[in-house]
């Protein structure tokens, strides 16, 4: 990946050619919480479905769904509010620290007792600690560059974008698998799952990340992140930033981080469907064995992550020489606008399965093959690789210094109106059927695409 980056700067001198080595703690860091928080994911609804004397919490499918979606939804809420408090009083490292440790917490909580109270506030606890570090680690990649780095700080986001998926990818096989598989037991024929250590496994994954970048933010961040943003951009121009109005262009700006934000809210409302509704559809209606072995279900969780980690540098690469040709790289807009659009084919491959399978579990037709699983997964990795890494990369480049982190807060909380949103819309697959809202899904997905493709050129002009 860096060797990709660095391909296109070879005009430049050679110091600035390496990526500096913050980026690659910032990687770590936030793999570690990646995998933290994918890894309780991937069994949180299996663990609210799953019967009390089979280690779960007995909540009836739409409720949990519901659960899962508030949870995931206010879990990109609190970063708003997290960087806010950071852009005007906290250190950036002490708000990351601060969110890991109380993350870890709350999984911990999730390990210690198997109840609804200990469900609630061990979500209640994770959910606050993301507030603190969703936004600030992302800014952090943002404040390694320069302003006129835009390869590079592209580049550099697809590499930390890897990082995410890096732990995304191991944690549902590994907690997928001590829950699912090493601690299932079977006493008086009732299979007993091992939910609460798949959660301490995510809490260990938590720890690590914060040990790493305490132990290593200080030799490699330098001052980044080391004192408040606000008090940071007075001391660089004598006037605290937030006494400075917005210029015209960065009230533009700041209008196009808003207007693509709304757009997102749909790529988002329709991909996190692999956590709810997709994973109720592949435990019931998908054939996973693999020569007499079945899959657990969290496994599947993976497949995401695996094809950013294979095709992240493909898609760096095509951006890089796509801004090496004649009409140059393509407007962020439009290539968030196509990420939509395979969304919506992603989600019209899986229509298929479902004509094949229906939608009842208690008559189904035929199991469907894993490949539409697959394949839809493929569709919707390359979709998300055309929207939210180069999303990141443009708020972190066009967001004015005094709302970096507010803003950054913003794009992540389009996840959490998004998580809300396709909670309830999992909920509908227990009433209308699968292939009724999964056709929908990818419908609407592929025209709200095509509209902000069309708009593109007006956003481009407003924020460049």
């Amino acid at each position: 990946m860096a060797q990709t980056a660095d391909a296109a700067l070879s005009g430049t001198q050679q110091s600035k050619k390496k990526h500096p080595p913050g980026l690659y703690l910032l990687f770590l860091t936030e793999m570690w919480e990646r995998f933290s928080y994918y890894g309780m994911r991937a069994i949180l609804v299996l663990y609210l479905t799953t019967s009390l004397v089979s280690g779960g919490l007995a909540f009836d499918e739409s409720v949990a769904l519901s659960i899962y979606g508030f949870f995931t939804g206010a879990c990109y809420f609190l970063p708003i509010l997290g960087g806010y408090l950071t852009d005007q009083f906290m250190k950036r490292r002490v708000a990351i620290t601060i969110g890991g440790i109380v993350m870890a917490l709350g999984n911990l909580v999730l390990f210690a007792d198997q109840s609804k109270l200990a469900l609630y506030i061990g979500l209640g606890l994770l959910i606050i600690g993301n507030g603190f570090f969703k936004p600030n680690i992302s800014t952090l990649v943002g404040e390694l560059y320069g302003p006129k780095e835009k390869e590079r700080r592209d580049a550099a986001f697809t590499i930390f974008y890897m990082g995410i998926n890096l732990g995304a990818f191991f944690s549902p096989l590994i907690v997928g698998f001590l829950a699912e598989d090493y601690f299932k037991t079977t006493f008086n024929g009732v299979v007993q799952y091992g939910f609460k250590y798949g959660f301490l496994v995510a809490a260990i994954g938590m720890i690590i990340g914060q040990i790493i970048f305490n132990l290593l933010s200080k030799r490699y961040l330098g001052n980044i992140g080391a004192e408040p943003p606000v008090r940071k951009a007075k001391a660089n121009s004598g006037q605290a930033v937030s006494d400075q109005p917005l210029t015209k262009k960065e009230k533009q700006r700041t209008t196009v981080v808003l207007i693509i934000t709304c757009f997102v809210v749909f790529f988002w409302a329709g991909f996190e469907q692999a956590g709810s509704s997709l994973t109720l559809y592949t435990d019931r209606f998908v054939d996973k064995s693999l020569f007499g072995w079945e899959m657990p279900t969290s496994w599947f969780q993976s497949i995401n992550p695996f094809f950013i980690i294979i095709l992240a540098p493909l898609v760096s690469a095509l951006w890089l020489k796509l801004a090496k040709t004649k009409r140059g790289d393509l407007p962020v807009p439009v290539k968030m606008g196509l990420g939509m659009v395979l969304l919506g084919i992603g989600f019209l491959i899986l229509s298929i399965a479902v004509l094949q399978t229906g939608s009842d579990p208690e008559n189904i037709k035929q199991k469907a093959s894993l490949f539409f699983i697959i394949f839809t997964y493929l569709f919707h990795t390359i979709g998300e690789l055309f929207l939210s890494p180069v999303g990141l990369s443009l708020v972190s480049r066009i967001a004015p210094v005094k709302l970096a982190s507010l803003l950054m807060g913003v794009w992540v909380s389009s996840n959490g109106i998004a998580n809300l949103l396709s909670g309830q819309i999992a909920v509908f697959t227990q009433s209308l059927g699968y292939l009724e809202v999964f056709t929908v899904i990818g419908i609407v997905a592929m025209v709200i695409g095509l509209i902000l493709v069309a708009i593109s050129k007006k956003l481009v002009a407003m924020m460049d």
